[in-house]
């Protein structure tokens, strides 16, 4: 039990995306755990964060928006947010304000209040890509973040080479899940049976789904001519499933639609390989075992800024992790069929690729590991920002 339990606390936290809800929502938990049912949380968050104590202010979904253009007209309401979120914070004179992830809302909520009370410690669960692009922002943020909660391995050393803000690597909430995304013997037969299956993961927002269902269709169709057979499975959410099924309205081929995280993980399961949008789930992929080929498509003006500020090799998490481009990836032009559909079947089948994507993936548990929960090392630090700033 730490110290600081039988004292009163007061932790604010701010997070406004269902991924950020996820983190919040098991780190408070946790310092519920250790400092008492005395302890208070204020703050900005989803569902998950409510069911531990928080009420917040206004909904995060007001908040999740993707892309330039969407952006720019919600400008006006998104600066009301941070405002808002400001002023509460401030008003609340928390012993501790944890930002998660979301940098372009939560960061300028944490330099505000900085700047109005310095003496509230700022803890940032979920590094920005200070790696990736625009590697200025570590500097910049060690005048108002205390302390970085890094969920990719590599990220401490990356704050230190650039100056950033102290940075500990606590673990990817992803490790929690291994035994729900790895197949029990089954499931395993499943993965090796005909016909193969192939998962579809075009993006869990309205936009990725838009810029890449046709693609998609285009893949299946192309497979289907050439007499490629497989079980194709497309995981989506319910808030996107309306969107999904108008796009699948016109292929010629349709995969199986399987709805909700549970279902989403029965099809990793049994997984021989996977088309996946580049994020998260690439990481996830690899953490089950799944090889596969990774793609983006963006707007013309998305495209155009990441050709100039990108600083990386690859823009797909599980190569970073593993420190080499293992996995194929295909961006804008590139995504073709013509170009997406020989990869592919590359990885369904007994490949060199295929087993060099197996093998890399097997290396994944140690390089990730921390041997504690992703929500015991980050409450450590938070419960070390509040004593060192009583």
């Amino acid at each position: 039990m730490s110290k600081l339990a039988g004292t009163p606390k007061k932790i604010f936290l701010i997070a406004t995306e269902a991924s950020g809800d996820h983190l919040g929502a098991a780190l408070m938990k946790e310092l519920r755990d250790r400092l008492g049912a005395g302890l208070v949380f204020e703050g900005i968050g989803g569902h998950e964060m409510t069911a531990q104590g928080l009420a917040s202010p206004f909904p995060i979904g007001d908040l999740a928006i993707v892309g330039v253009s969407a952006v720019v007209k919600q400008l006006p309401m998104i600066l009301r947010r941070i405002r808002e979120a400001t002023q509460a914070a401030l008003r609340a004179d928390p012993d501790v304000l944890v930002i998660i992830d979301s940098p372009d809302f939560t960061h300028r909520v944490a330099r505000r209040i900085r700047k109005a009370n310095p003496s509230i410690p700022i803890v940032d669960y979920v590094s920005p890509t200070v790696w990736a692009w625009r590697p200025g922002r570590a500097r910049a943020m060690a005048r108002y973040v205390d302390h970085v909660l890094a969920l990719l391995p590599f990220e401490p050393e990356e704050h230190r080479k650039l100056h950033g803000p102290p940075c500990t690597y606590v673990g990817h909430p992803l490790i929690e899940k291994l035994d729900r995304l790895r197949p029990n013997p089954e499931e395993e037969r499943r993965r090796s049976a005909k016909p193969p299956v192939l998962l579809l993961l075009p993006g869990s927002r309205r936009g990725e789904i838009r810029h890449h269902m046709e693609v998609f269709g285009d893949v299946l169709t192309m497979m289907n001519r050439l007499g490629i057979e497989v079980e194709a499975i497309l995981p989506t959410m319910p808030h996107l499933l309306e969107s999904v099924n108008a796009a699948i309205a016109g292929w010629t081929v349709r995969p199986r639609i399987v709805v909700g995280e549970e279902e989403k993980q029965r099809a990793f399961r049994i997984a021989r390989a996977a088309l996946a949008k580049s994020g998260t789930v690439t990481l996830e992929l690899a953490l089950a075992g799944v090889p596969m080929v990774t793609l983006y498509r963006g707007t013309a003006i998305e495209a155009w800024i990441a050709r100039r500020v990108v600083r990386v090799p690859s823009i797909i998490l599980a190569n970073l992790v593993l420190g080499e481009n293992i996995i194929p990836e295909y961006h804008q032009e590139e995504c073709t069929a013509e170009r997406l559909v020989p990869a592919i079947r590359s990885v369904l089948e007994d490949t060199p690729q295929r087993q060099h994507q197996v093998d890399a993936f097997a290396r994944l548990d140690s390089i990730m590991a921390t041997g504690r929960l992703p929500s015991q090392r980050a409450a450590d630090i938070v419960i070390e920002q509040m004593q060192a700033h009583p």
